[in-house]
């Protein structure tokens, strides 16, 4: 079995597109709501918050694990491992897949991304290994808006102000998975501003590399955990994966 965890919703998107890769996988989907978003929070935080997810996965029975988040890269979850039991090779993050699938790319990369994602350096030393250099912006708040509902035209304000003047690029990267859940948003600003840039979600990397390490099956059966109520998480599962059948419980 599969565990997948994010700090909400933002991993959904992820876990859609490694579903359709692996139909007959089972998957333990954990969404810290209580929380969120991880992306605001300091990497002592991020470490102790980590623990706890993986945690309550593996009392699910789970036997591989996928950090959904940007802001969990492997450098904080890799001093956690040991401790959990949990084998490298059994886990998948975001960066690495989303650097190798880019190694070859030409144009400019802007990412945008949380502050902890930012701050941490993990995209741009990912890069430097491959001896790319990237853009880098950080969007405080956002996240939490998508997380919990804000109006398209906060979003789009903050987006427009957050890439402000920048220039040149012609890859954005969204390197936080609850950016992906407003892309024609981004779109929009984009438009607005007159700028052509191939806007990037990392899940269809990450889904590539985890039916090459992960492939299993099962049942085809995936289970929510949310740590807080959220009618808009709920509606999010039913929109992405169907009413029937789809089980969410709060713990």
């Amino acid at each position: 079995m599969i565990g997948i965890f994010d700090s909400g919703s933002g991993g959904l998107g992820v876990l859609g597109k490694i579903r359709k890769r692996l139909p007959r996988a089972d998957f333990v989907y954990l969404g810290d709501i209580k929380n969120a978003p991880y992306g605001e929070r300091t990497r002592e935080e991020l470490g102790a918050l980590t623990v706890l997810d993986i945690e309550k996965l593996l009392n699910e029975g789970v036997t591989k694990i996928i950090s959904a988040c940007n802001s969990v890269s492997a450098s904080v979850m890799l001093p956690m491992l040991s401790i959990l039991g949990v084998r490298p090779f059994d886990l998948v993050e975001m960066v690495g897949p989303t650097v190798k699938a880019l190694r070859n790319e030409k144009r400019k990369i802007l990412l945008l991304a949380t502050p902890a994602t930012v701050s941490s350096g993990i995209y741009r030393q990912g890069f430097a290994m491959i001896d790319k250099k990237i853009g880098e912006v950080a969007i405080p708040d956002l996240a939490g808006m998508i997380e919990f509902g804000a109006s398209e035209k906060e979003m789009a304000e903050v987006i427009r102000k957050a890439i402000g003047e920048e220039k040149g690029f012609g890859v954005l990267l969204l390197g936080c998975t609850h950016y992906p859940l407003i892309k024609n948003i981004f779109e929009k600003v984009l438009q607005k501003l007159k700028v052509k840039a191939e806007i990037i979600d990392p899940a269809g990397f990450v889904a590539a590399e985890v039916v090459k390490t992960m492939a299993e099956s099962g049942t085809g059966k995936t289970k929510f955990l949310i740590t807080k109520e959220s009618g808009l998480f709920r509606k999010r599962v039913a929109e992405m994966f169907g009413e029937n059948g789809v089980e969410v419980e709060v713990i």
